[in-house]
């Protein structure tokens, strides 16, 4: 197999014509097969725009071609995950019997938990999860319901339910996550197996879109239930049990409380991985009364901003560009001097939603989501200032997640329950707007005008205001004054960090923290990595511990 990079073609290029090209570059020699590694649009000479492809084919006597091509063209390096421990005699592993009834539990069912549950089920572990929410089905018909009349579902949300909260995203899986070991490829395989488009293996910026998403979700669900795990959905953990350890200052977990349709029951099990997301307030409360180990963190807050999706296509594609060319997005960054902050675009949807996710009642926030094909009349973006703990009002552990709430009870307020929605030229002013201008907002559930000033910190209002006049320099456009600002965004990652070893494992033995929530993650693909990484951390104490 040979790995060649930098091949490029016009867009609107066939198939056939990229297959020509490989054997051009091969000195006429026809590749026995070949496969798309990635591909990316190069659009640095508008209005000439080109897709660029690195492709991994197969000829015959290769190390030859290698020769005559010396550095342009490379031995691809791949690497195919495999999960390193199983629950059976035939792995070689310090097995005992008895070791088939330590069956490793899972709190939680977004990314982290559901690959958590999906590889060790494969391992023959049979895990049991915990999912607060609903299944993806019920719970997207619940979150319509919510976007229709406003009435939420504390426990099945935007938030809470099977998928997580990157389930009614956009769906993107780009991360900057090292991946030596092959995990970040086995996450896209296993989506793609399971329903997801082929092209989110090589596309540079891949995404599934939350219509895709949903049944692909199901899919991985329905596998792990027919590998002997089990799911069960709306049972949330209200206590964690644990007991002392002899001469040490710290506990084993023994048990968790469950409730699950008004009914409290005690489940017994000494070894758990919590993947709760970053919205689980109630439980981070509580984990911080049994003095499990946390530390507040960083994370950014602002607003959404919808411009016409033409308009952000023009600018990265020029005006004529081909229709075939997907959806355009872009990222944007900006130190403020007024502020001594940065602003940035952050989980950008082209073609997308802003989308009501809040999942407190009395409190509101805003997200971003895109259906797969991104056909939606606007692109919307975070645009989003880092807070530190620092700005937060106290030392605590959960000093940030009352920060959030402060600013989120704002925004209810001012919206009377309502998206708060504002022209950017009236933000300017400071004044509530009054109608729209060319951009219709496009936004799950009811949105009214407010002064978006009266629920974000002067300082963040202070960096939109620089941020987007200096944005408007690198597109055309883009501070115009009839764009749409919604708020508040504040779920851009979680408040606080869950400390935990190099095991894997908390102060409270048995107790693994895993994914977004516990701060190890940032997005679907990565969240997905940790709840790899924690599942082999898990499967190996139980396979090893005494």
């Amino acid at each position: 197999m040979i790995r060649i990079s930098q091949l490029k073609l016009k867009v609107g290029h066939t198939k056939e014509q990229l297959f020509e090209e490989i054997i051009h570059q091969a000195h006429g020699k026809r590749p026995v097969s070949w496969q798309i590694v990635r591909k990316s649009v190069d659009a640095r000479k508008k209005p000439q725009l080109f897709y660029v492809y690195t492709i991994d084919a197969e000829f015959e006597n290769e190390k030859k071609l290698l020769s005559a091509k010396k550095s342009k063209w490379t031995k691809p390096s791949v690497s195919n995950y495999i999960f390193p421990y199983s629950n059976s005699k035939e792995a070689g592993m310090s097995f005992k019997e008895e070791k088939l009834e330590e069956r490793p539990v899972i709190v939680g069912m977004g990314p982290a938990g559901l690959f958590a549950a999906l590889v060790l089920a494969r391992a023959g572990f049979a895990p049991v999860v915990f999912e607060r929410g609903d299944c993806v089905e019920t719970r997207s018909e619940v979150v319509e319901h919510f976007f229709e009349t406003g009435e939420l579902d504390e426990e099945s949300n935007v938030q809470f339910g099977e998928g997580g909260a990157g389930t009614f995203s956009d769906g993107k899986l780009n991360t900057l996550v090292k991946d030596k070991f092959g995990r970040n490829h086995f996450v896209l395989k296993e989506f793609v197996k399971h329903g997801a488009p082929e092209d989110i293996l090589y596309e540079a910026k891949p995404h599934i879109g939350t219509d895709i998403l949903k049944d692909v979700v199901a899919s991985i669900r329905k596998e792990i239930e027919s590998l002997g795990g089990e799911v069960h959905f709306r049972t949330k953990v209200c206590d964690i049990l644990c007991e002392d350890i002899a001469g040490r200052q710290n506990s084993q977990i023994k048990g968790l409380l469950i409730e699950k349709d008004g009914v409290r029951t005690k489940y017994p099990c000494r070894n758990v991985i919590f993947a709760i997301g970053h919205s689980a307030r109630d439980t981070f409360s509580m984990l911080h009364e049994k003095k499990l180990f946390m530390t507040p963190k960083a994370f950014a807050i602002g607003v959404r901003v919808e411009h016409p999706a033409h308009l952000i296509n023009e600018s990265q594609y020029g005006k004529e560009y081909p229709e075939e060319l997907p959806t355009a997005s872009y990222k944007l960054t900006h130190q403020c001097e007024s502020t001594d902050r940065g602003i940035y675009s952050f989980c950008m949807c082209p073609g997308g939603y802003v989308v009501n996710s809040s999942s407190e009642k009395g409190r509101l926030c805003v997200n971003g989501m895109s259906y797969h094909d991104r056909a939606g009349r606007n692109s919307n973006t975070a645009l989003i200032t880092t807070v530190t703990p620092e700005d937060f009002p106290s030392d605590s552990p959960l000093a940030g997640l009352e920060f959030q709430r402060k600013y989120e009870e704002l925004a209810y307020n001012i919206g009377n329950g309502k998206i708060p929605v504002q022209l950017f030229g009236d933000f300017m002013k400071k004044q509530v707007s009054t109608k729209i201008g060319t951009v219709t907002p496009s936004i799950k559930g009811d949105w009214q005008f407010a002064n978006l000033h009266e629920c974000l910190p002067d300082y963040v209002c202070e960096s939109l205001l620089e941020g987007m006049k200096a944005f408007g320099r690198k597109i055309k456009g883009y501070d115009a004054e009839d764009a749409v600002f919604s708020g508040v965004e504040t779920r851009t990652s979680s408040p606080l960090r869950m400390e935990r070893n190099k095991k894997f494992e908390s102060n409270i033995k048995g107790f693994f923290p895993c994914g977004e929530g516990a701060g190890y993650a940032g997005g679907i693909t990565s969240a997905a990595m940790d709840g790899i990484k924690t599942a082999e951390a898990i499967a190996e104490k139980i396979l090893t511990q005494n």
